[in-house]
């Protein structure tokens, strides 16, 4: 840009390097309007803008003398001074010269616009406010439009940025803010596009998502798009894939509340009907191809389609894309910290730092989470992450068994990554060898091999997939897998977001059924007719307590893992256990693939009262109702036939608790990492003991914790003892086959004999 201190910038004025005054998402616009992609037009009021403004109106002193004495961690302290400091923003007069600026800017676009702020970078990283400052969007007229734009400057004093930057030693009055005045699409139709294929890392597919509406709904994953795959070179649509949609996230039509976007319901002649017409489909697949190019690597786009015009609005690089082959070098460059590698891959972005699970909606996608640890409530911030970097944990900590489902980088167990790392700082994770990086870097050489060619191998042993996520059920459906061996509640339950204690207290227990039921339906109509088998919640107290009105209802625990969890809960809370079977019942009135698998089960006692109240609702043995038991506490092992007795149709064995009390080791303790071994010999002969035991008992025996998707070797042993099945991670489905079909080769085990 060549006047630096222009207060507007059209788009077409500025471009990727213009970051320190017309902020990232005004900097990415006009870099892709300069490329001739489609973008609703707009322009930005730059950050100098805003230091105009405060110096003009003599704002800072005011401003500092505010905060001189505040102290940041005194709550209401905080909240009145917020709410003073943006009452001095918002009711400051607008210069003349500034405001006519303004004014004479939105009377080129006309209509309604959305006013968003656009963070810039050089002066302090968003994490102090990223997501906290306000949007507003069908904004209409010239007056409002001024308004708007000071409410976003105002908006940088928030509570929570005022108690970052505390933290963090950043200069309150050197922040600065821009703001993006665009038009807004009104769209019909909307989504993301994919220049190459997330799950698989193919660099030759593109991934369309399309649904009815506002974009909003699938970038959060509230709704369950249309997929379409296309081979890139030459440009041609592989497969449709159409999801059934029943509403729509559309503009409130009422002028009073126009910010507040609204929930409509979807004609039944179009709720199964293709969004995109193919031709569509096509020419977003070129406009995707142009980005990447402009950007020289694969991009994650959002789109809006209204009437016949589709619209780039938003353009950012994959970062999540798995590498194929691990780096024959080490990666050289600044490294600023290590832990233990838990999910492999190498990504690039910008730090968030996130304390608390209520801040992960400052997350952005394509940024790096970190965390001193994650829980179920860091869940949809974790889909969004390009990598994880966690303080605490060991490879079986709740961020590195998630983090390799979703196929994110991860490094945990770091002990100071949220304390040495800053906020926006740009780093490498490098998830094969735990480290961290400054800036952006890669592996100087990479063993180039051939894409890998799924094909079916037949296997006497049945290999199952550990999932979570609603969005990967027909995905990984598709597959060269026979069922679902753990389907963990967790992603559902952080869904829903309360303590289903606090639901039925205020008389919503139907909710916590009817949206538990459609998640677990989501992966039974996807595998149908392969098992699908629910392992019934095992959340810890403190992950409760992290669910709205959990606190009300958890106790503190010293240590969480070993305290009031699995059977033990579900005969002390019956109603919270009972809510949870009849959403299964729900679904298995539709899919009988679906079993249920009770976890960490204390006593043979325990066993027995918890199968007499699944009996009591219905759930009963030995129709085509299966009930598994995991096997991870010692004693599941000492009596497994007395636990048999009780009624069981198979087990699976939980590696990860089971390692844990048999060498009494902390498994998210990263100082006893190297003790923690599935391999060790008292492991190892619990497993053969409880697959022996099974087998004399005509029973099914699987495993489905992560040993078996970090240790081929292992699998081969399981194998060997006569294991029934092995569940593992999505990305290790073919390898886990293949590791199969050669033990039972070398064992003269064919399939069908």
């Amino acid at each position: 840009m060549k006047n630096p201190k222009k207060l507007i910038a059209w788009f077409e004025q500025i471009g990727r390097a213009d970051i320190p005054i017309a902020g990232g998402k005004g900097a990415n616009l006009g870099e892709l309007l300069r490329a001739q992609v489609p973008v609703p037009p707009g322009f930005v009021v730059t950050a100098d803008a805003y230091f105009r403004f405060i110096k003009e109106n003599d704002l800072a002193e005011r401003i500092e003398h505010h905060l001189r004495y505040l102290d940041p961690r005194d709550h209401a302290s905080l909240q009145d001074v917020a709410f003073e400091i943006k009452q001095i923003i918002s009711l400051a007069p607008m210069p003349a010269p500034m405001a006519a600026e303004i004014r004479e800017a939105y009377h080129k676009l006309q209509g309604l616009v959305a006013v968003r702020s656009s963070a810039t970078a050089e002066d302090l990283p968003e994490a102090s406010f990223a997501g906290q400052q306000s949007t507003y969007l069908n904004v209409q007229g010239e007056s409002e439009v001024v308004s708007a734009v000071q409410n976003c400057w105002a908006s940088l004093f928030e509570a929570r940025a005022i108690f970052y930057r505390n933290e963090h030693d950043f200069d309150h009055l050197r922040t600065g803010i821009a703001v993006v005045v665009q038009r807004m699409v009104q769209s019909e139709v909307s989504g993301v596009v994919f220049t190459a294929e997330p799950l698989s890392s193919d660099h030759d597919k593109i991934i369309i998502e399309a649904a009815y509406g506002l974009g909003e709904a699938v970038v959060s994953g509230e709704l369950t798009p249309d997929m379409y795959l296309l081979e890139k070179e030459p440009l041609s649509l592989l497969e449709r894939r159409i999801a059934q949609q029943e509403w729509q996230l559309t503009r409130n039509p009422r002028p009073s509340d126009r910010r507040h976007n609204i929930r409509m319901d979807i004609p039944p002649e179009k709720q199964n009907g293709q969004k995109l017409a193919d031709a569509e489909i096509l020419a977003l697949a070129k406009i995707a191809r142009t980005i990447e190019e402009l950007y020289g690597c694969p991009q994650d786009i959002e789109w809006a389609k209204q009437g016949d015009r589709i619209y780039i609005v938003q353009a950012r690089p994959i970062t999540t894309l798995k590498a194929k082959e691990a780096p024959v070098e080490e990666i050289k460059g600044v490294e600023l910290l290590s832990g233990l590698p838990a999910s492999p891959g190498i990504a690039a972005g910008q730090t968030e730092i996130i304390l608390h699970p209520s801040e992960i909606v400052r997350l952005k996608h394509g940024q790096v989470l970190v965390a001193e640890m994650t829980t179920p409530d860091f869940v949809p911030a974790m889909k969004r992450a390009a990598a994880i970097v966690t303080d605490r944990g060991g490879r079986t900590c709740h961020a590195a068994i998630v983090s390799r489902e979703l196929g994110v980088p991860c490094v945990v167990g770091t002990s100071n990554a949220t304390k040495i790392l800053e906020e926006k700082q740009l780093v490498t994770v490098d998830g094969f060898q735990g480290k961290v990086f400054q800036g952006r870097v890669a592996p100087d050489t990479r063993v180039e091999t051939p894409a890998v060619v799924r094909k079916h191998i037949k296997t006497v042993t049945k290999v199952y997939v550990n999932l979570a996520d609603p969005d990967l059920a027909s995905t990984v459906a598709a597959r060269d897998v026979d069922g679902v061996g753990l389907l963990r509640a967790e992603f559902m339950i952080a869904g829903i977001g309360q303590h289903p204690r606090h639901l039925i207290e205020n008389g919503r227990g139907s909710e916590f059924v009817d949206r538990l039921a459609k998640g677990v339906s989501t992966f039974a109509e996807a595998f149908n007719p392969r098992p699908v088998v629910y392992r019934t919640t095992d959340f810890k107290t403190n992950e409760y307590r992290n669910l709205k009105g959990g606190e009300a209802y958890e106790p503190l625990e010293e240590n969480p893992m070993i305290g009031f969890r699995g059977c033990s809960r579900y005969l002390k809370d019956v109603g919270v256990f009972k809510l949870e079977i009849e959403a299964l019942k729900k679904v298995r009135e539709q899919y009988a693939n679906l079993w249920v698998m009770l976890p960490f089960v204390r006593t043979v006692k325990e066993l027995e009262e918890s199968s007499a109240i699944l009996a009591s609702l219905g759930l009963v043995r030995p129709d085509d109702f299966k009930l598994w038991m995991m096997v991870e506490v010692p004693s599941n092992v000492i009596l497994l036939n007395r636990f048999i007795d009780v009624g069981l149709d198979g087990i699976s064995i939980g590696s990860n608790d089971l390692t844990q009390l048999i060498l009494g080791v902390d498994r998210d303790s990263p100082s006893l990492a190297e003790i923690f071994d599935e391999r060790d010999e008292a492991v190892l002969w619990a497993l053969e003991r409880a697959i022996s035991v099974a087998n004399r008992r005509k029973i099914t025996c699987s495993i489905c914790g992560q040993a078996p998707s970090v240790y081929p070797e292992l699998t081969t042993k399981l194998v060997e003892w006569g294991i029934t099945s092995v569940s593992v991670n999505p990305d290790m489905i073919e390898h886990t086959r293949s590791v199969i079909a050669k033990a039972e080769e070398d064992l003269g085990v064919l399939p069908g004999s």
